[in-house]
């Protein structure tokens, strides 16, 4: 029996648990995809390029998942695979960072917190709080220290 992956076969459970909220209207997917372009192209060490090249794929897939299909991301094929890789890595450890953020601050209802924007910039850290009616000052204060030993993928 030979297991073919696609696209699909890793992205929809993937979404599924992330559980992210759906955006409106369809610019908001483009705008995504166009700002992650131009970070892409000012990349400038491999690990840059490479980092970026995962946002500008999340950007694509998350469109195509909320039934906004901008265009078609790669398919799941070797030359890809890095990439695919690195932004699994990259986007999971962000969305448990904000949960167990959340879980460490009392949030009554943590399993509603469900973001992936970078987690490394205390701005960030304020929107999500504010988003979920969290305690900012707590909320920064304990994602500073969280984020020392939590591993983020730049």
């Amino acid at each position: 029996m030979h297991i073919r992956f696609t696209t699909d076969t890793i992205m929809k459970p993937w979404f599924r648990m992330l559980n992210l909220s759906r955006q409106s209207p369809q610019s908001w997917y483009r705008d995504r995809i166009r700002e992650e372009l131009q970070e892409r192209r000012h990349a400038e060490t491999p690990l840059q390029k490479l980092s970026e090249t995962s946002d500008v794929l999340f950007a694509l897939v998350r469109a195509r998942h909320d039934g906004f299909p901008v265009r078609n991301p790669p398919p799941f094929k070797n030359r890809q695979l890095p990439v695919y890789v690195y932004m699994l890595a990259k986007y999971t450890s962000r969305w448990a960072f904000y949960r167990m953020l959340a879980i460490l601050c009392g949030t009554p209802q943590y399993n509603l917190v469900r973001e992936v924007v970078n987690p490394s910039k205390d701005n960030k850290l304020d929107e999500v709080s504010f988003r979920h009616n969290i305690d900012q000052g707590r909320f920064k204060r304990v994602g500073r220290r969280l984020r020392k030993i939590w591993p983020l993928l730049p």
